[in-house]
């Protein structure tokens, strides 16, 4: 299975409503979620290969102190928008304060859109990135404070 038929597979489960999907032969297992999960593309005889989430920001011995700088990561290697559409306002600016679990910006990975939540209330202090700007997997896309 060639990156193209991949491609063309994403594309029929994105229109057709369908949630999760695995396909697996001889060479390649191939999982697409249009959950929080990131697909997985693996040789059938070897180890599968995940894009893991970045760590929670808001567990207790990880809490912050002081002045100590938080960010909001990508959880992916994709492409970054601020806006649901061109011609539509950003998710968030600097200065704006966001709850946990409300959208702050979508990636974009192998034609699949996933949207990015705060983990915790904060407050955009910088926004790190560019709009369609690529990014890579853990790059911090946000500078926040919590709140």
């Amino acid at each position: 299975m060639d990156i193209s038929t991949i491609e063309q597979l994403i594309k029929v489960i994105e229109n057709s409503g369908v949630k999760e999907f695995s396909y697996k032969d001889e060479e390649m297992e191939v999982s697409i979620s249009t959950l929080d999960h990131p697909p997985v593309i693996a040789p059938a005889s070897g180890p599968a290969y995940v894009a893991q989430p970045a760590a929670p920001a808001a567990q207790a011995a990880d809490e912050p102190k002081g002045d100590e700088e938080e960010y909001i990561t990508s959880p992916i290697v994709a492409t970054f928008y601020s806006a649901a559409a061109p011609d539509v306002p950003a998710y968030v600016r600097v200065g704006d304060r966001v709850k946990a679990g409300e959208t702050v910006c979508i990636l974009e990975a192998m034609k699949l859109m996933n949207e990015i939540a705060a983990e915790f209330d904060c407050e955009i202090e910088a926004i790190l990135v560019s709009n369609e700007q690529h990014v890579e997997y853990g790059q911090p896309l946000f500078r926040v404070k919590r709140l």
